[in-house]
C-alpha cells in the first residue's frame, strides 16, 4: 500500500468533491436500506392491521410517504453520487497525468532511455486510469461500508441489542475477510493483467509503425502473431477477473442467506422481548438489505493487485531522479554569449567508449563556428551537452562566463535556438507548430517567416489552420526541416545551434537558406554542424573533430593553406 502514497497526496486538492461523493454514496445506501427495511415492516404491519381492529387506527400515510421518500432519495442520491464522484475523479486523473508528465520530462533521455514509446504511453494512459480504483473501488466503498455498518448496528440495537450486535458482527467480519480473501485471489492475476495490457500496446504499436518495412521483409505475420498472443493472455486475465467477480457475488449471497436464517431464528420469539410482531419482518428485510454495503468491496479488492502494479510502474518514473538537474534560481551574466568547453570528456550511459575526449574550445560572443567531421565523431554530442541534454563526466561548459550548471532551465532555453537533425512536428495545426517558438507572434509574422524559408505554398489554402497530422504526415522531409528553421527564426535567441540544417534540401533551397542565415544570424553566437562543406569561408572559424577530439581549428583559408585533414576533406568533394 506504500506504493499508493504519492497519489493519495494528490487527493488533498480535491478533498471536497471526493468527500461529497462519499457523503452522497452513504445517503444513497441509507435510502436503499431504509426503503427495503421500511417496506418489509409496512407490508407486514398493514397485513396484520387489516386482520384486526387496528385497521381503523393504523397510520398508512406516514410509512407510505417514507417509502416514497426513500425511493426518490435513492434515485436522486445515486445520480448525484455518480456525477460528483466521477467529476472529482476525472479532475484527479487530469492532475495525475500532468504530475506524471512533469516528472517524466526531466528524465528524458537518461532514465527512460530503455523504455519503449508504447510502454510510456501505456503508463500515461492505462496505468494512470487504474488509479481511479483507489477512490472509486477502495477508499469510498470501505469508508461507506464502515460508517454504514456502524449506523445500521446502532439502529437495530435500538429495537433489540442481541439482533443488532449479531448482524453488525456478521457484517464487520465479512468487511474484514472479503478484502483479504479476494486481494489474495486476484493479486497475481491483476499484476499479469497490467503487464499483458502493456505488452499488447507495445506489440500493436510496433506493428502499426513498422507495417511497411515488416511487409517488405516478410516479418509482418510474425509481429501480427505476437499481437494475437498478447491479446490471448490479456483475455485470459480478464476471464479470471470475471470468474472472481462471480465468485465474490455468489459467496456474498450465500452468507446473506445464512445470516437471514440466523436472524429469523433469533427473532422468531419476538424482537426486544415483545410478542412476535411486524418488527420481525423489519429485522429480516434489514438483513437482506444490509449486504448491499458489501457488494462493492469484494469486487474492488480483486483489482487491488492491478492497481498496485500500475502504481509501481508509475513510481518507476515519478520517484526517479533525473541525471540532469537545473538550478531553481536565475543567474546574472554579462550578456555576451560566449561559449567555452573546458577539457570536456563524455561517454553515453552503458558505454565504455568516450564520445568526446578532453575537448577544449572557446567561441567568442557573436562568432560563427562550423563544426565538421565524419559521422560519429562527436559533433552532435557537443550540441547535446550545450543544451544540457546530458552533463559531461569530466570538464565543464560555460556560457557568458557562467557555468552551464548554474543556469536555470528557463534562462537556458531562452538563450538558445536549436535546429536539430530530427524536427518534431506535433499533431496540430501549422500555427500550433510555429507559435511554440514565439507565443506572441502574429499571423503576419508567421506568414512572413514561412515565406523566408521557402514555404510559401503552406500559406495557401487553409494556411496556418492546415492540420499537419501525427508527426507531420502531410509534410515532406525538407518541409519539416524548414519548419524547424522557421522556429529558430521566430525564437530569435542570441545563441543558434544548427545540426545539419540544410540536409535533405535541394541546392537552390540550400543556397537560399544559407543566405538567410547570414542575414538573420548577424551578431549572434552560432554553432553550425555540417557534412556538406559549402559556404564555410563565411564562418569566423572551422573546427574539425575526429574520434571525439579537435584535430584542427582555424579560419577556412588558413586551414586550406596548412594542407592538413580539413584540406584533404575539401579535396574529396
Amino acid at each position: 500500500m506504500r506504493d499508493l502514497l504519492p497519489y493519495l497526496k494528490l487527493y488533498k486538492k480535491h478533498w471536497f468533491g471526493l468527500s461529497l461523493g462519499m457523503l452522497l454514496g452513504f445517503a444513497t445506501l441509507f435510502a436503499s436500506i431504509g426503503l427495503l427495511t421500511l417496506s418489509g415492516w409496512f407490508i407486514s404491519a398493514s397485513a396484520i392491521a387489516g386482520l384486526t381492529i387496528a385497521r381503523e387506527t393504523f397510520n398508512y400515510m406516514l410509512p407510505g410517504g417514507g417509502v416514497r421518500g426513500f425511493a426518490m432519495g435513492r434515485t436522486a442520491g445515486r445520480w448525484g453520487e455518480r456525477v460528483v464522484s466521477h467529476n472529482a475523479t476525472f479532475k484527479l486523473l487530469t492532475d495525475l497525468r500532468i504530475f506524471f508528465f512533469q516528472k517524466l520530462a526531466p528524465l528524458i533521455p537518461g532514465r527512460v532511455s530503455n523504455l519503449r514509446d508504447a510502454d510510456l504511453l501505456n503508463r500515461l494512459v492505462a496505468d494512470v486510469d487504474a488509479m481511479d480504483h483507489v477512490y472509486l473501488r477502495l477508499i469510498s466503498p470501505v469508508t461507506i461500508g464502515v460508517v454504514g455498518i456502524a449506523c445500521l448496528t446502532a439502529f437495530l440495537c435500538w429495537f433489540d441489542m442481541t439482533l443488532g450486535l449479531t448482524l453488525g458482527a456478521i457484517l464487520a467480519i465479512a468487511l474484514i475477510l472479503w478484502p483479504i480473501l479476494f486481494y489474495k485471489l486476484g493479486k497475481q492475476n491483476g499484476a499479469e493483467l497490467t503487464q499483458n495490457k502493456a505488452d499488447l500496446r507495445i506489440t500493436a504499436l510496433d506493428w502499426l509503425q513498422g507495417y511497411s518495412e515488416l511487409t517488405l521483409f516478410g516479418a509482418e505475420e510474425r509481429y501480427r502473431q505476437a499481437i494475437t498472443l498478447a491479446q490471448t493472455k490479456l483475455i485470459k486475465n480478464q476471464f479470471v477477473n470475471a470468474n472472481l467477480s462471480g465468485l465474490a457475488t455468489a459467496l456474498l449471497m450465500l452468507v446473506n442467506g445464512w445470516a437471514l436464517v440466523l436472524m429469523l431464528w433469533l427473532a422468531a420469539d419476538g424482537v426486544g422481548g415483545n410478542q412476535p410482531d411486524p418488527l420481525i419482518a423489519l429485522m429480516a428485510f434489514a438483513t437482506m438489505a444490509s449486504f448491499e454495503l458489501l457488494m462493492p468491496i469484494a469486487g474492488a479488492f480483486q483489482h487491488l493487485g492491478q492497481t498496485l502494479t500500475s502504481a509501481r510502474r508509475l513510481n518507476d518514473v515519478i520517484l526517479a531522479k533525473p541525471d540532469v538537474q537545473f538550478s531553481e534560481q536565475e543567474i546574472k551574466h554579462s550578456g555576451h554569449y560566449g561559449i567555452h568547453f573546458n577539457n570536456v570528456t563524455f561517454a553515453y550511459p552503458d558505454s565504455d567508449k568516450n564520445v568526446l575526449n578532453s575537448v577544449e574550445l572557446s567561441i567568442p560572443a557573436g562568432h560563427k563556428v562550423a563544426i565538421v567531421g565524419q559521422t560519429g565523431s562527436g559533433k552532435s554530442t557537443l550540441l547535446q551537452l550545450l543544451t544540457r541534454y546530458w552533463d559531461p563526466q569530466q570538464g565543464a561548459i560555460s556560457i557568458a562566463d557562467q557555468a552551464l550548471t548554474q543556469w536555470s532551465e528557463g534562462q537556458l532555453r531562452e538563450a538558445i535556438s536549436v535546429v536539430s537533425q530530427r524536427v518534431d512536428i506535433l499533431n496540430g495545426s501549422l500555427r500550433d507548430n510555429l507559435i511554440m517558438a514565439s507565443p506572441d507572434a502574429t499571423d503576419e509574422q508567421l506568414a512572413t517567416v514561412l515565406n523566408s524559408v521557402g514555404l510559401e505554398s503552406l500559406n495557401e489554402g487553409l494556411g496556418l489552420e492546415a492540420w499537419l497530422g501525427d508527426g507531420g504526415r502531410q509534410l515532406s522531409g525538407g518541409e519539416k526541416r524548414r519548419i524547424g528553421i522557421a522556429r529558430a527564426l521566430l525564437h530569435d535567441a542570441p545563441i543558434i545551434l544548427l545540426d545539419e540544417p540544410t540536409e535533405g534540401l535541394d541546392k537552390q533551397t540550400e543556397k537560399n537558406i544559407m543566405q538567410l542565415f547570414k542575414q538573420h544570424f548577424a551578431n549572434k553566437t552560432v554553432l553550425f554542424i555540417t557534412h556538406r562543406l559549402v559556404e564555410l569561408d563565411s564562418m569566423d572559424s572551422i573546427c574539425l573533430i575526429e574520434h571525439g577530439q579537435i584535430v584542427e581549428h582555424g579560419h577556412h583559408q588558413s586551414l586550406i593553406e596548412q594542407k592538413g585533414r580539413y584540406y584533404q576533406l575539401c579535396q574529396t568533394l
